[in-house]
């Protein structure tokens, strides 16, 4: 889920792809041309803009929070990861821009993108001109069994990007999830989210609290108008063990900067500013096993 920014870009057409609705195994898809740049798809699933793809621009993120996550991803991995060596996982892929944008800016990346849907998963991949494995390999699965079947500490960067219509699944933002991705990023690791949420926040509130239970520090991005609470939209979280910048360091500066310039212009706010945010709001948890009920009558 994201707003597109208005930016004319000329690209040719994926050769296969071609406006329509596909049944797929949980709704529908509809491939929607971008009359503001030709050659160039938006994604519904259901109804809801899922993805946006140039086939002929791999770099161009028309949704903002993807470009927030870039702004992210190309400050904290020159810092503290290997370019060369990088493994992702995305959780919920769509039309894989993310990961797309990923191969162009660290070709040697090794990426895996999680998708629910299986047959949106071959529509996808005859739609579009995708990385290969092992450089890309999509994956149809559920998002949380899929993250703990793999193993400790294999991946640098886990992205979520999950939604069912407009809300992230519940399994995807409890304590206990949060805990399984820690253990499957390496030390060094990133993990960034995009939460969807309503003006009162309560939901980046919620997510913050479990990721600050889990990791040593915490940052978001966002436009103003939402971290103000007025308006619903996207936040974008990161959470590692490795620092994040602060305000008035270089670091968060340079980051503020190309944030202000953005189609969206956004907002970097540091460990500080999260702690705050989440106050005494307690984490989602997992509910009780039906074991767990049951000890309690």
């Amino acid at each position: 889920m994201g707003r597109r920014r208005q930016a004319k870009a000329g690209s040719q057409s994926s050769a296969s792809a071609h406006a329509g609705v596909w049944e797929v195994e949980t709704g529908t898809v509809e491939l929607v041309p971008d009359d503001l740049a030709p050659g160039a798809w938006t994604v519904l699933v259901n109804g809801v803009p899922s993805s946006h793809i140039d086939p002929a621009r791999p770099e161009r993120l028309d949704f903002e929070y993807m470009r927030w996550m870039a702004e992210v991803l190309r400050m904290y991995v020159p810092a503290h990861l290997d370019p060369q060596r990088l493994r992702l996982l995305h959780l919920g892929g769509g039309a894989c821009s993310m990961a797309r944008w990923v191969a162009q800016e660290w070709p040697a990346a090794r990426q895996v993108v999680v998708e629910l849907d299986g047959r949106l998963v071959e529509l996808v991949r005859e739609w579009f001109d995708l990385p290969r494995a092992p450089l890309l390999r999509i994956r149809a699965g559920e998002a949380r069994a899929v993250t703990e079947s793999l193993t400790e500490s294999s991946r640098e960067v886990v992205i979520r990007d999950v939604f069912a219509g407009a809300v992230t699944p519940e399994p995807l933002t409890t304590l206990e999830f949060t805990r399984q991705v820690e253990r499957v990023l390496t030390p060094e690791g990133i993990y960034l989210l995009n939460v969807g949420d309503h003006r009162d926040l309560r939901g980046t509130r919620e997510e913050l609290a479990a990721l600050r239970s889990v990791f040593e520090h915490t940052a978001a991005v966002a436009d103003p108008a939402m971290l103000k609470g007025r308006r619903r939209g996207n936040v974008v979280l990161a959470a590692s063990h490795r620092p994040l910048p602060e305000t008035g360091s270089p670091e968060a500066a340079a980051m503020t900067r190309s944030l202000l310039i953005d189609a969206v212009p956004a907002q970097y706010k540091d460990a500080a500013w999260t702690r705050r945010l989440t106050g005494t709001v307690a984490p989602r948890l997992d509910p009780p096993s039906s074991e767990e009920a049951g000890t309690r009558h």
